[in-house]
């Protein structure tokens, strides 16, 4: 205001001489302007033209239904881009699993059990349930239904063991239960020592490894582990291509296969990332 009191009293302004300068000083300073991190800028200056490509992209995200959030494309631009979308679908199809082992309890016969898929389903889920627990964002429907599927594998483990035991087949029952008791071992060895051994091999220095340890999605979190059970699942699946057809659930395999097609676009959008999971 005080430089438009200037320009209007001075002798130009009254003689009606104004220089081109003194226009322009005088037309910004008649223009509206906001503060914004301490620096004045005019209205003018600051909104895009309409067909700017910030307008367009930001129109563009809203269409998507994500209120303009997100800027710069990422997370945030609808439900191809949505953690919370896969995530959902991905505990549905996990749900599933757990549904073809209730289906298979009361309609199938404990023949199509498998006893190596059902071991490495509690091991998956398990760790899963806890893995969806600490993601972020939190998945608690990922959880619940990892938390029923070890309960329905717990189901199927019990029928396969006395149905092997009714056949007179004790050392595959023996077999089973070794290979349980080693991996309940290895459970507790892991997290009773894993947080010394991280600490150590962190503090040692050692370049890559060191780095690899303390990684957000390293082999001593569950965001490692978790997604390495997944080979587990093909793994067992590998060994089982010499079962006979009708001694596989497709049920199971149907719920496998889903959870699978929807983990691989999930694993993008988590945070931390996770390609152990994606592959």
């Amino acid at each position: 205001m005080a430089m438009i009191g200037r320009l209007l009293l001075s002798p130009a302004a009254a003689t009606g001489h104004i220089s081109s300068a003194a226009r322009s000083r005088l037309a910004a300073a008649r223009t509206p302007a906001i503060l914004r991190s301490g620096v004045y800028y005019p209205i003018s200056a600051r909104l895009p033209p309409p067909e700017s490509p910030a307008v367009v992209a930001r129109a563009a995200r809203r269409s998507f239904g994500d209120g303009g959030k997100g800027e710069g494309g990422g997370k945030g631009g609808g439900w191809w881009d949505s953690a919370e979308f896969w995530g959902r679908c991905g505990a549905l199809a996990g749900w599933g699993m757990s549904g073809a082992a209730m289906y298979d309890a009361l309609e199938s016969s404990p023949e199509l059990i498998s006893l190596n898929m059902t071991g490495v389903l509690l091991v998956y889920s398990s760790l899963f349930a806890r893995w969806a627990f600490v993601v972020r964002p939190q998945n608690l429907l990922l959880a619940g239904c990892h938390v029923a599927n070890v309960c329905a594998q717990s189901n199927q483990l019990r029928r396969a063991v006395e149905y092997k035991r009714e056949c007179g087949k004790d050392d595959e029952v023996a077999d089973v239960l070794m290979k349980a008791g080693a991996t309940v071992v290895a459970g507790v060895a892991c997290l009773a020592f894993g947080p010394t051994l991280q600490g150590m091999i962190v503090n040692s220095n050692l370049g890559p490894i060191s780095t690899l340890a303390a990684a957000d999605a390293g082999p001593f979190t569950v965001h490692f582990w978790a997604p390495m059970s997944k080979w587990m699942i093909s793994g067992a699946s590998f060994l089982e291509l010499d079962r006979p057809t009708d001694k596989i659930s497709i049920a199971q395999y149907t719920a496998l296969t889903l959870t699978g097609f929807f983990f691989t676009r999930y694993a993008l959008l988590v945070t931390p990332v996770n390609y152990t999971l994606w592959k």
